[in-house]
């Protein structure tokens, strides 16, 4: 199961009556390493910038098993990964187990990095067979 969902929230869920806030709220407490992760990850970018590189990226691996777990549910599920990026005001891009960048939003799809990072070069370039079963 992806998010430990309160009685409430289902009910709400029932009715049609779930905000972006309530299931943010939802995927905060469920998944709390990839929540702080995006956190990180778009405060670096919102206050200190990108560097000059278009984008803040994480290279380093979850430090276990749940960790890794809980990332790869963020970023699998549409809902999860939308509601991290309205939350963040970010575009998300997804390598593999622990490669996650933000990109600033609105713009990411047509920038040159955001296309350089989702390609399918970048994605062969960042493999090891470290990675392998990541």
């Amino acid at each position: 199961m992806s998010l430990d969902v309160s009685q409430e929230l289902l009910a709400a869920a029932e009715l049609g009556e779930v905000t972006d806030e309530q299931f943010a709220d939802c995927v905060r407490t469920s998944l709390p390493y990839a929540w702080q992760m995006v956190s990180d990850l778009a405060t670096r970018m919102h206050v200190d910038g990108t560097g000059g590189t278009g984008f803040v990226d994480n290279t380093t691996p979850p430090p276990d098993e749940q960790a890794r777990g809980q990332l790869l549910r963020a970023l699998a599920s549409d809902a999860i990964r939308g509601c991290l990026e309205r939350h963040f005001g970010v575009r998300l891009a997804f390598q593999n187990c622990h490669r996650v960048a933000v990109f600033p939003a609105g713009t990411a799809q047509d920038a040159d990095e955001y296309r350089a990072f989702t390609s399918v070069r970048s994605q062969l370039l960042n493999q090891s067979p470290l990675l392998r079963d990541c």
